[in-house]
């Protein structure tokens, strides 16, 4: 059975607002690794269209700023799926993407059955509603060294009493912990 993981950047306090945080060569370097392991991401409309059309056009024209930008921009366009859970969208760019409508919880087994590398879910929303139906395997925080105050919170809305398990631990030279768990 494929492995569904959970990645998201934090800020110390816990923001996740897409905005806060300062990306650099060793963050991107490590998320590229992780979606090299990956061959499906899982995405809600908001994450979809933060990541697309950005990432597939740096990886088409080659114009990221950095090496690693561009690596990662690479290993984003050769996923083999982009899942996306939306009512509101009518279609997607990418050939590789498709709108989920069906039950979340169903796609989500359906695609774990799957024969494959590890899927990976980004954003807030729709991971949110994956850990509360405990369909997460693993987890990874790259918690960066910023204290912002304000923005979008993880599992705001959500009650839950799940103990995790430390799997790996690492120190980036910018300060941010990359901390992966699984379930205990």
């Amino acid at each position: 059975m494929r492995k569904l993981i959970f990645g998201i950047n934090l800020t110390i306090d816990g923001c996740c607002d897409h905005t806060k945080g300062v990306p650099d060569e060793e963050s991107h370097d490590f998320w590229t690794k992780l979606l090299l392991n990956t061959d499906t991401l899982v995405y809600g409309r908001k994450t979809y269209q933060l990541m697309v059309p950005f990432w597939p056009e740096m990886a088409r024209e080659k114009s990221g700023p950095t090496r690693s930008m561009n690596d990662f921009a690479n290993a984003f366009a050769s996923m083999k799926e982009i899942v996306v859970f939306s009512r509101s969208l009518s279609g997607v760019d990418e050939k590789n993407a498709r709108i989920a409508r069906a039950d979340l919880k169903d796609e989500i087994l359906k695609l774990k059955q799957q024969d494959g590398k590890s899927i990976l879910a980004g954003g807030v929303d729709v991971p949110s509603q994956l850990i509360d139906l405990e369909l997460v395997d693993e987890y990874v925080f790259v918690i960066q060294p910023l204290l912002v105050g304000q923005g979008r919170r993880l599992l705001e809305n959500y009650s839950l009493d799940e103990r995790l398990r430390l799997i790996d631990t690492k120190i980036l030279k910018s300060g941010s912990i990359v901390a992966r768990y699984s379930k205990a």
